[in-house]
């Protein structure tokens, strides 16, 4: 649990989560003001009453003898009393209470803000480690294009006969020039991105982590699921650039940066993904290996419906072409049987290239299925049919691919819905598997979730999948996802069982 591996990207949403922690300190902060006032003029109003009905004697007059009026007095001075009481709770709740909680949300506040200076000083130094290291990268890209046209050049007028030995032998200084010249810029773009991977490196797993402490309820609320960057790959623009003279400075320079390549493509399968605040967007990967493990699962089982059915399309053509050519060699007038072989043939490789597909899609299914199935049989045995999901108290959660939730509803059969930001394409709607109700409001400002108000009562389409976001329809029709723990869900009796 650390900010370098769970909440690298969300550095938003803790300055949202932070300030409206403060916020509502404040605002209970205003409640027990209130009522400092008001237990104020509850007090200072019985002292009135006791005033308005204690009688005026003068010296001369004797204490009260009929026990009524004694009663009355003890009455009134009791009253008298408990003001003071409220008087007392009142001095305490400001001095204690309201005091401290001022203090508490000033030392808050400052907190805060030398964090958050602190977490923004790193983000721009490591974006200006950035912008050095691309600079150099842009550097040694031109000097490289710069050392190919020298080579060229020299190149056409060391083949030319009429060219004369001075031009020759100045094409030739040029091209040392150049390539001299684009190694020095090499070993300074290899020198900016070992220190740009270090300074990433240390970015997310020591400096950040020092800054913020997190809790474990914050890290779960807010992560992404996504991993951070991994170390930028060094990209050689040299390795067009040949040796045609005696000197040997660019082949040593490559053998260096074979080393060189060893050790910083590490991050490279895992692409290039950009650093502050964003949701990071890597490659797409054919086998969705970027994806979360419920999400790639989806992805993999629409490709293979679609696959499927594009096979069957291929299959029925072959069937039709097969009974045409069968016509045309009974009728031999009605068409030659010969002109359809080039299309069947095509047909053919098709179906063998879509059969390809399937089992090398289904194969990457088989893998998620398997790492994914020892969770998705751990269920609740109190009671499946009424799942409440408690805990994680914030007022505005990102989006969280969490693959720990307790309970997983079994795989849906059919795979034409892919994850929560994907459009809903299916043509018939999906029944109703229960209702929930909204604990807490969501604002739906993603693509592919549903917005709702506390409160609001929802069809439940289709359950958690562990991914934390469970599908949900409104009575108009609208469909979307929701996180679950913002939701009481409760699953209907006939339609899932125990």
């Amino acid at each position: 649990m650390s900010w370098g591996t769970e909440l690298w990207d969300q550095f938003d949403s803790l300055d949202k989560h932070t300030q409206w922690g403060i916020d509502f300190l404040e605002r209970y902060a205003k409640f027990v003001k209130e009522r400092i006032e008001i237990e104020q003029n509850y007090a200072k109003q019985l002292r009135n009453l006791v005033k308005k009905y204690c009688p005026k004697r003068s010296s001369k007059d004797e204490e009260p003898r009929f026990t009524s009026c004694i009663a009355f007095f003890n009455i009134l001075n009791e009253l008298n009393d408990y003001a003071g009481q409220r008087e007392v709770v009142a001095e305490e709740m400001a001095h204690r209470v309201y005091g401290e909680l001022m203090r508490y949300a000033h030392d808050l506040k400052t907190e805060r803000k030398m964090h958050l200076q602190e977490g923004r000083k790193a983000q721009q130094y490591l974006e200006m480690c950035w912008k050095q290291m691309d600079n150099s990268k842009k550097k040694f890209e031109r000097e490289c294009r710069e050392a190919e046209k020298a080579q060229q050049s020299y190149e056409r007028l060391d083949n030319d006969t009429n060219a004369t030995k001075a031009d020759v032998e100045k094409a030739k200084q040029q091209l040392n020039l150049r390539t001299h010249m684009a190694d020095e810029n090499k070993n300074e773009y290899a020198a900016q991105l070992q220190n740009f991977n270090g300074e990433q490196h240390k970015h997310f797993y020591v400096v950040i982590p020092q800054i913020y402490k997190d809790s474990q309820m914050v890290v779960d609320s807010f992560k992404s699921g996504f991993e951070p960057p991994g170390d930028c790959p060094f990209e050689d623009y040299s390795q067009h650039i040949y040796r045609t003279i005696s000197d040997g400075t660019i082949s040593a320079s490559k053998q260096e940066s074979g080393k060189m390549d060893a050790k910083t493509t590490v991050g490279k399968a895992k692409g290039k993904l950009w650093l502050f605040g964003k949701k990071p967007k890597g490659p797409a990967l054919e086998d969705f290996s970027h994806l979360p493990p419920e999400q790639r699962r989806k992805k993999l089982q629409q490709r293979i419906d679609e696959l499927n059915r594009e096979l069957q399309k291929e299959s029925d053509q072959k069937e039709a072409l097969n009974k045409m050519k069968d016509v045309y060699e009974k009728n031999p007038q009605m068409g030659d049987p010969g002109s359809l072989q080039p299309k069947l043939a095509e047909t053919m490789n098709n179906i063998d290239r879509l059969r390809m597909e399937i089992h090398k899609n289904e194969a990457w299914l088989s893998e998620v299925e398997g790492k994914t199935g020892g969770r998705g049989d751990r269920r609740h045995s109190s009671d499946i049919n009424h799942l409440v999901t408690q805990g994680r108290e914030s007022p505005e959660g990102s989006y969280t691919d969490d693959a720990n939730q307790e309970v997983r509803g079994p795989p849906q059969q059919h795979g034409h819905h892919s994850e929560f930001d994907d459009e809903f394409e299916d043509d018939d709607p999906l029944p109703a598997i229960g209702h929930c109700k909204a604990i807490y409001p969501f604002d739906g400002h993603n693509e592919g979730t549903l917005a709702m108000k506390e409160g609001e009562v929802l069809y439940i389409i289709e359950e958690d999948k562990g991914d934390g976001w469970t599908r949900a329809r409104r009575q108009n029709g609208e469909e979307g996802y929701v996180p679950t723990s913002y939701i009481d869900v409760t699953l209907e009796k006939n339609s899932k069982g125990s």
